[in-house]
């Protein structure tokens, strides 16, 4: 299966990145010398630069990212500090399972999740819906799927579910349908091309209303065509198995599907009976393995989101691994 492609969208350098909730990771990784912090999504570098000074000569900053071209942003970060530096081209999953097969153990791991303002910002990406541009989404571009091959080959069933349960698209019933009618003439290549499906498939009064009218369907689109929430479910896991006793687990997620993944896990690693709430007392022995580093999701406060406004939506977790007795 090939990508689509379109020639008037050239290439052009990404925009500066900000990172979000910088002083928040800060203070809740809290790195210090000859430590080792896992960043499993480098992306620019953004956090990585406040990050990687604070462990110092003796510590270590190990990266991941699933996106080749954020080698080159990793290779001038690692240019100007002064720790052990080390970059991991792979999903966060694997690249964190790889690490634990090598016998590492972190004492911080960040993930940052969702697409990079880097990302978006490169509009032959395709996931933006404010530019013309093949309709990719690949956070890797050597995925085997793009967004153009998924409408092309899904059935309207799976087109709904998709829409409804990754982007909550009110009305992902029409817009399936006109995918599908309009499919069976001409493909659906472009981001343009669907976002003015989109618009014809919805009333009209929906248009001003909630931001973005294909906002929703991107979203769903980019979750699937990257498999974003089972990377994050597998992630966690090999996040948790790879911190050392003490080690900090840093999440920050940028919608609701993401950050109810990150809730339930950690809720359910730091909790301790699990014995029906009828018996007199406890007889299953199960003890928390780790403790909430703080009691619900931190969002950007208001000087951030005035620098920042792609801060909006994010949320913060975090929870420290505790020692097996």
């Amino acid at each position: 299966m090939g990508s689509a492609s379109l020639t008037s969208v050239p290439a052009r350098p990404a925009t500066p990145h900000e990172p979000v909730l910088v002083a928040e990771v800060i203070g809740t990784l809290a790195p210090t010398a000859g430590e080792t912090i896992v960043d499993c999504t480098f992306g620019a570098g953004g956090h990585a630069r406040r990050l990687a000074p604070l462990v110092g000569r003796t510590g270590a900053y190990l990266a991941i990212d699933r996106d080749a071209s954020t080698q080159q942003h990793f290779t001038m970060f690692s240019e100007g500090v002064d720790c052990h530096t080390r970059y991991i081209r792979a999903d966060f999953a694997d690249g964190l399972q790889q690490l634990a097969d090598e016998g590492v153990q972190a004492d911080g791991i960040l993930m940052d999740l969702g697409i990079s303002s880097m990302q978006v910002d490169q509009p032959e990406r395709g996931f933006s819906y404010s530019r013309n541009a093949p309709l990719d989404m690949r956070m890797d571009a050597s995925g085997p799927r793009t967004a153009a091959d998924l409408l092309a080959e899904a059935d309207e069933d799976e087109l709904i579910g998709w829409f409804r349960t990754y982007g909550e698209e009110r009305y992902a019933k029409g817009i399936a349908r006109s995918i599908v009618r309009r499919r069976q003439t001409q493909p659906i290549t472009s981001t343009c091309e669907l976002v003015e499906l989109i618009r014809g498939a919805i009333p009209t009064p929906a248009l001003f209303a909630g931001g973005h009218p294909a906002k929703r369907v991107f979203q769903a689109l980019r979750i699937v065509v990257n498999d974003e929430l089972g990377l994050l479910e597998r992630g966690l896991d090999a996040a948790f198995d790879l911190l050392a006793p003490g080690g900090r687990l840093v999440v920050i997620s940028f919608h609701s599907l993401e950050d109810r993944i990150v809730k339930r896990f950690m809720q359910a690693k730091c909790r301790g009976c699990i014995c029906p709430p009828d018996l007199p007392q406890c007889v299953c022995g199960h003890e928390p393995e780790g403790v909430l580093a703080m009691p619900k999701a931190l969002a950007a406060k208001r000087d951030e989101l005035e620098r920042n406004p792609r801060a909006q939506s994010a949320r913060m977790r975090a929870m420290v691994k505790v020692p097996v007795k």
